[in-house]
């Protein structure tokens, strides 16, 4: 079935990803994630080989796992970014499977030992029923015993490190200034990014769903999951006041 059309929403604009990737996407990211993708394996404990990078983005994830043997589908629904992973994998002569779809559609019953979402890249929507269902194809997709990891900046890590505003600046002379503004009570937070580049300027705006640990363990509980944990790093360390990111991960059935 063809799923309904939706209102336009600020992921939805190619040009973001394209004028954001140096920032987003540096070489250094693609380095780190080889330690990333290895510690996150020591937490999954996968029991099979196929593996699904959800929302992989241009595939920095997914071209480690298939370096280290695993059958892997990425999934992404932005055309630019997918064309970088292609074009990553054919350079190191790995059989990737990338697949153009929305999370909010993407679901393969039974079909996966490990699923991944990393980066932020769960609580883009801007209503959270989506987020649940985006939980629910996961669940699906896994086979039992299957083990999924969602990696992000949990909000009560946002809360101790919030700056409403901060400077980046890259190599070539490129500029980015961050805006951020907390909104809905603390459950969603909006980014402007104002990037400045040989006189000229564009602005983006980012908008992600906040989510506690005890909030995100709720998700996963909720559809099906369960043995959730929640990690303060990707070493396993508690989620506790010196948590650098929210990780969870949790079993099906």
């Amino acid at each position: 079935m063809k799923p309904a059309k939706r209102k336009e929403e600020w992921f939805d604009q190619e040009s973001l990803w394209v004028e954001t990737y140096p920032f987003l996407f540096p070489e250094a990211r693609f380095a780190a994630a080889v330690e990333t993708v290895d510690k996150a394996l020591v937490l999954l404990q996968p029991q099979g080989n196929a593996a699904l990078d959800l929302a992989c983005g241009p595939g920095r994830c997914s071209i480690v796992l298939a370096k280290r043997g695993f059958k892997v589908t990425g999934v992404d629904r932005t055309s630019f970014l997918l064309e970088k992973a292609k074009d990553r994998s054919e350079s190191d002569r790995l059989k990737i499977e990338w697949v153009l779809k929305d999370m909010r559609d993407f679901s393969r019953p039974g079909a996966f030992d490990i699923a991944l979402s990393m980066f932020t890249s769960f609580g883009y929507f801007e209503d959270p029923r989506e987020d649940v269902a985006v939980l629910e194809n996961v669940f699906a997709s896994l086979r039992p015993g299957g083990s999924f990891l969602v990696e992000l900046n949990g909000k009560e890590v946002l809360a101790r490190r919030y700056l409403p505003s901060s400077v980046d600046e890259l190599p070539d002379g490129s500029v980015l200034i961050e805006r951020r503004r907390i909104q809905d009570d603390w459950s969603r937070i909006h980014t402007d990014w104002f990037i400045m580049k040989d006189g000229k300027s564009e602005t983006f705006g980012f908008q992600l769903t906040l989510y506690s640990g005890q909030e995100l363990r709720d998700r996963l509980e909720q559809v099906g999951f369960v043995d959730v944990k929640l990690y303060g790093n990707m070493d396993g360390g508690p989620y506790n006041v010196d948590a650098a990111r929210l990780i969870a991960v949790a079993r099906k059935p």
